[in-house]
């Protein structure tokens, strides 16, 4: 099965994840912005994947220019996808419904505010002040404040697995 794997990253978790399944999967990688409709249509199986920002996925415009027979989407974002319903963001992508041949994984990503560019830094800001005026936080919403303004890396290696084995089962 012929496997690309396309990513888009603004800080770089989100690249590291797709290296990783990339390499497992013996898969092509490719940044976004080498995207080329017809160039994609060659491929088995596409494995496409954004980083979460304030709601919104980089690189998702892309679900609708992908014509294969197998798409798979991954999400990176600071949120712990075991606890985290991301039905709402999902929705947004795919207001309509989830495309038949699309699976969707979620990764946990990380955060260092030393990089985060102006308006990011602002979000981020606004954020915790909301958080932060919470009688009763979530143990989310405590870890966030308990991280902020510093670095942490939640990207785990060995959470890619069940998108590993799932494209297996696809040969």
């Amino acid at each position: 099965m012929k496997i690309a794997v396309i990513y888009k990253s603004k800080y770089g978790t989100t690249k590291n994840y797709a290296q990783w399944i990339a390499e497992e999967l013996n898969a092509e990688l490719y940044e976004k912005k080498e995207f080329n409709s017809k160039k994609f249509k060659e491929y088995d199986c596409v494995v496409l994947g954004g980083g979460m920002y304030a709601g919104a996925i980089l690189g998702s415009d892309l679900i609708k220019k992908i014509h294969c027979k197998n798409l798979i989407f991954f999400t990176v974002g600071l949120a712990d996808p075991m606890t985290t319903d991301y039905s709402t963001h999902i929705e947004k992508i795919f207001p309509k419904a989830i495309p038949e041949n699309t699976k969707i994984f979620h990764f946990r990503g990380g955060i260092d505010y030393e990089k985060l560019n102006f308006v990011h830094k602002k979000m981020m800001g606004m954020l915790q002040k909301f958080v932060g005026k919470k009688e009763n936080p979530s143990d989310e919403e405590k870890l966030f404040l308990s991280t902020y303004s510093g670095k942490v890396d939640f990207t785990d290696k060995i959470s890619i697995n069940p998108l590993i084995e799932y494209v297996k089962t696809l040969a």
